[in-house]
């Protein structure tokens, strides 16, 4: 049995819809910016569209389809993750703070005390 990779060849029309699909977002964007004394529907309209045009060129695609597919479970995935409640958010964030304050006391402690050594003790300077 043997234990080769499988490279899956794709069509070059589907790098092409690829291709297409990252220019239909730069134009998007590119259009949002350049129309920038228009209204704000208009700007935002211009976006969307060279997003949706983007989203319909990438989904006409293998690649696209695969990353849409794993944009879903991503999504899916997320739902699972049980989030801490505000109480424990806080809690967590108040350690963090200690923490940090703890920390910045020891080392601005230590980096006295080795200005006391070098300066005073060791080189004789006051």
């Amino acid at each position: 049995m043997s234990n080769h990779p499988v490279q899956t060849v794709s069509p070059s029309g589907d790098k092409l819809k690829v291709v297409l699909a990252v220019l239909a977002v730069v134009a998007g964007i590119v259009g949002f910016y350049f129309l920038s004394d228009k209204p704000s529907l208009v700007r935002a309209s211009v976006l969307v569209a060279g997003l949706l045009v983007a989203i319909a060129l990438a989904w006409t695609s293998t690649q696209g389809r695969g990353f849409l597919t794993f944009a879903k479970e991503a999504i899916r995935e997320t739902k699972k993750v049980v989030w801490p409640t505000r109480k424990e958010a806080m809690q967590i964030t108040a350690i963090v703070f200690v923490f940090v304050l703890v920390m910045a006391i020891f080392l601005w402690g230590t980096d006295k005390l080795l200005e006391v050594l070098l300066y005073d003790v060791i080189l004789g300077w006051k």
